[in-house]
Formats: C-alpha cells, structure tokens, sequence
C-alpha cells in the first residue's frame, strides 16, 4: 500500500498499520514543501514526523520531535542570541545532521532519507515527494510568508488571502516516487491537511495522472465543520472550499474512489459522483484508534 502523507494526521494512522499489515509491504510518500534550513542544517518537518512514528520515537503528546528530548543545544543558542524558527530538540537536531551532511556530500534528498531510515530499522519506505527544493508561501494582508512562518511565529492567526508552492513547477516526482506508484495498485490518502500537506504531492507535474489509473482513498481530516487539527478549516476556506468532509471531497474528487469520514459526521455529500463513501471511527486519541481506523482501511484496499 502507498501513503501520502503530511504531518500529524496520517502519521497517527501510520502506527495503527504497521500493526495490522507487514511493514515492508508499506511505502510513504512524504510532503516536503514545508521543509525549510535552521542553523545550517535541513529540516524536514513532515518527513520526520513520519520517521519518528515508525521508528517508535514519536512524542505522542506534540506529534512531532522525539519522546523525552532535551533543548540544550536550543537553549544555548538563545541565550547567545541566536532565534531558531523551530524549537529542536537534541536528538532531533542530530538527524538534521545527518540529513544535511549526506545532501552535502552528494546525495540527492530521497537518498538521504532512505539512509537515515535504514539507520532507524525502519521496514517502511520512506520517500519524499520529490528531490527538489519546495516552500509553500502563505499570502496575507501583512505580506508573504513561509507555512513555517505563519503556523509557528504567527501561531496561524493572520488572515490567509493565497497559497502558493514555490518551486514546484521546477520539481517532478523523484524516480522512487514513480517506481513505487507504478507496483502499487491502493493508494490511500492519510488525514493530512488537504491544502498544505497533500495538495504538493498531488500539484506535482504528472503526479493526478498516474492516479488515474490507481484505486485511491482518503481519510478527511475534517469532522462536521471543523478540522481535527491544525490550520486546515482556514486554508480551505481561503481556497475556495467548504470546510466539510464535502470540502474534502471537493478537493481530492478528480482522483478519489472511495472517501472515509467519522461516524459522527452527519455532513450532506450529496451527489459523491461516484466515489464511495465510507463511515468510521476517524478520531485517533490512542494507539487502539489508529488500528482500528488502520484496519477498516486496508479491509476496504484489500477488498477492491
């Protein structure tokens, strides 16, 4: 199975899998357009997240970072003076590292990443979206600034007028990307912000047309009019859609066959043109959730 992922969302949905199905048998493709340089090193927020969750080390009380880090090296840099965008923990900081020094030395990102994998004892593929360098750029009234910028500094509170991703007309799905895709027949779309999270992989030059010919399904991250977490009801909404399930569907409905929202949710989807609409438990609060949602999931990709 093949997982497009972002942050948070589908990685809760990640450790229910990998204990209901065999994790080699998994391949994740990872949003990158939030990826962005602190203090000389590559941080890949969304990648991490998911590398974190597999290989056991996730903080489950944030959803990002790793259990029981310390900020030592954070903490001194701030009392020289020297503000990071992100507060990163130690143990962290050394995966940047890693990264970085292996981008530095001539490996491309995906390279890098399936490294650093390996080094974790992840069975899981890991891959980001593409090798090119992204930044999706949020437009307000106070000017342009990087997704990082707006969610972190600003704590998601200026008014959204636009979103773009730049770079990504320069940027294609890398070759593992394409290899992966065309040995898969399920791909199934995680709990991710459909705007900022999904929406890079799925505007990627050619990425839609190769899921054409996939069976696709999708998890909403939106329960009734609201978002499970995150900024996603306000990016939505700046984009022109609704925020619902049927925003959702809206959204990813050129590719999507089948959409699973919560039970709870008692959202009107009219006319799903086709698409098959499943009810589930979507509320991931513990381990024993993600499995369950994990399960209805591969249930219905091994059903098709």
């Amino acid at each position: 199975m093949i997982v497009l992922s972002g942050g948070t969302g589908t990685p809760k949905l990640l450790m229910g899998l990998i204990r209901v199905m065999p994790e080699d048998e998994l391949t994740v493709i990872v949003n990158t357009a939030e990826d962005l340089w602190i203090s000389g090193n590559l941080v890949c927020p969304d990648i991490d997240t998911v590398l974190y969750t597999l290989a056991g080390m996730i903080d489950v009380r944030k959803w990002w970072g790793v259990q029981d880090d310390s900020f030592t090296t954070y903490q001194h840099l701030q009392g020289m003076g020297h503000l990071e965008k992100l507060m990163l923990g130690d143990i962290d900081r050394a995966a940047h590292i890693m990264r970085s020094e292996l981008i530095r030395s001539g490996k491309t990102l995906t390279e890098a990443i399936l490294e650093m994998a390996r080094s974790m004892h992840i069975r899981a593929r890991v891959l980001p979206m593409c090798d090119e360098p992204l930044a999706t750029i949020i437009h307000t009234p106070e000017g342009e600034m990087h997704f990082q910028d707006f969610w972190i500094a600003h704590g998601g509170e200026p008014e959204v007028t636009g979103i773009r991703f730049r770079g990504i007309e320069n940027a294609m799905p890398s070759r593992e990307v394409m290899d992966a895709l065309s040995s898969e027949d399920a791909v199934l779309i995680g709990p991710s912000n459909p705007i900022t999270s999904i929406g890079p992989i799925l505007g990627l030059p050619g990425f839609k047309d190769v899921l054409k010919n996939k069976h696709v399904a999708a998890v909403s991250p939106i329960i009734g009019k609201a978002p499970v977490s995150g900024p996603a009801g306000k990016l939505m909404k700046a984009m022109g859609y609704e925020v619902s399930s049927r925003g959702v569907l809206d959204c990813y409905g050129s590719v999507l066959d089948a959409l699973f929202v919560d039970g709870t949710d008692d959202t009107d989807l009219g006319d799903a043109g086709g698409i098959k609409i499943m009810h589930t438990n979507t509320i991931m609060n513990g381990v024993e959730d993600s499995i369950g949602l994990a399960q209805s999931v591969l249930n219905y990709a091994r059903s098709q």
